[in-house]
């Protein structure tokens, strides 16, 4: 943890700092891949896609910033040091399983998976899909590997180019979609799972983005950016990433509306797809022909490509400072080819096995983000954390489990301990049944800090 000082320069930030700040933030959080969720939601919501998008506003806008913040409150560089309190073994756990996560296992193949869903599968015959696929893969993670082991900053301007230009195409989309919408949203079939349970299905779906879990990791990108401004205390450092935070997020929360709206409005012309890449290129290929279509293509690869480069280095980074005898150049080559593999596999079963280990993860990852904000009221006292993670950690488990493929969440004993989950857990049935043993977690760790400070008698 960073030693508290106060700030190195006490005056007021002007706009254009602020700004750097929400660029930075809004660089972090939006890239190609969160086109594909919000478009997804609104075909599974239809109707329904207000109460959706409520939910998925606060696990894919909401919790992200509040990731960033816990780092800065807590002065913490990472997400070992935000697991910290529980031990080095749990921190180093945590922090393994997250950069998994970001990393070889799901959201690194899926840069190579959506550039390829958007760009190129549309337009082969299923046959040529798989094969397609593995030389597309290797050309784009060859190219990533080269870049990161250079570790040039090529595609830092490139990225200054390409993601005005990725807006304005956005943008375009949005204005047609509005001036001449496919159809009325509010007139859309609901999937079942969203007639009753919309708002807690789109909270679920904001899961997918990754966001909070990649503010945990690459928050203190942010931080030290603030701190390089001459905020360097807790306070004013929280106080300017909160504000940039919600300038930057802001900007995204309206992106995902539209996007989700966009996503609803496609199904008087076409069946909600597996994934999102698909009606995505359905939706700029309606508005905008085969020109949108190939710079569509072209952008989204493009755009992949730069994330890839920074998922690959920051993993190469991290796990280089934590196991430090294999090389930055060693981890950045396991991780380059671990991901090829992955990406092979598409993006449907990537998205598939994400689930489970997003579902174990975030509700983890949500009581350790409000602990930290939280810290001061209760000094950091571990107990706190024990009680409050001990008691999320079962439901999150049994929600894993729950929410693996079909081999394994169909099998009889999976079955019956599902059944025996939501006989005893309140809000199983939709995969929330974590925050109620999180709050109760959280209250018994608190009752046993201030009672251990009570005044001797």
């Amino acid at each position: 943890m960073e030693e508290i000082r106060p700030d190195e320069n006490t005056k007021p930030l002007t706009w254009k700092q602020y700004l750097v700040i929400a660029s930075l933030l809004f660089g972090l959080f939006f890239g190609a891949g969160n086109l594909i969720f919000p478009v997804h939601l609104g075909q599974l919501a239809g109707a329904k896609w207000l109460a959706a998008t409520a939910g998925f506003l606060v696990t894919a806008v909401l919790l992200p910033l509040l990731a960033v913040l816990a780092i800065s409150v807590s002065h913490a560089k990472g997400i070992y040091d935000i697991g910290r309190p529980l031990g080095r073994k749990f921190a180093l756990a945590f922090m393994v399983l997250i950069h998994l996560t970001l990393g070889p296992l799901f959201a690194t193949p899926r840069t190579a998976s959506i550039s390829f869903s958007v760009g190129l599968q549309p337009v082969l015959p299923a046959k040529l899909a798989q094969p397609c696929l593995l030389v597309f893969s290797a050309i784009f993670f060859i190219l990533a590997f080269i870049i990161s082991y250079q570790e040039t900053t090529i595609l830092d301007s490139v990225g200054r180019v390409l993601n005005p230009i990725f807006l304005l195409l956005l943008f375009v989309v949005f204005l047609l979609a509005a001036a001449k919408p496919m159809g009325a949203a509010h007139q859309q079939t609901v999937t079942a799972a969203y007639h009753n349970m919309a708002f807690f299905n789109g909270f679920l779906q904001g899961y997918n983005t990754m966001d909070a879990l990649a503010g945990l990791a690459f928050g203190y990108t942010i931080v030290s950016a603030v701190k390089q401004l001459g905020k360097t205390s807790a306070k004013s450092n929280a106080k300017v990433t909160a504000s940039a935070g919600v300038i930057a997020t802001g900007a995204i929360g309206l992106i995902y509306i539209a996007l989700i709206w966009l996503g609803a409005t496609t199904l008087k012309h076409f069946k909600p797809s597996a994934e999102g890449g698909t009606a995505f290129n359905q939706i700029v290929t309606y508005y905008l022909g085969d020109f949108g279509h190939a710079l569509l293509a072209t952008l989204v690869t493009l755009t992949c490509l730069t994330t890839a480069v920074g998922l690959l280095a920051a993993f190469a980074q991290d796990f280089h400072r934590s196991f430090s005898k294999i090389s930055y150049h060693t981890w950045l080559a396991i991780m380059t080819f671990a991901s090829f593999v992955t990406a092979n596999f598409g993006l449907d079963t990537i998205i598939a096995w994400s689930t489970p280990m997003l579902m174990f993860l975030y509700p983890i990852a949500i009581v350790l983000i409000v602990l930290s904000i939280a810290k001061t009221a209760f000094a950091g006292d571990p107990v706190v954390y024990f009680w409050a993670i001990g008691l999320t950690m079962i439901p999150a488990l049994l929600d894993m489990l729950a929410s693996f493929p079909p081999v394994i969440s169909q099998s009889p004993w999976a079955h019956f301990i599902k059944e025996l989950q939501v006989r005893l857990l309140p809000l199983a049935a939709i995969g929330l049944d974590w925050v109620i043993p999180a709050a109760v977690g959280i209250a018994a760790g608190l009752l046993v800090h201030f009672y251990r400070k009570r005044p001797k008698q």
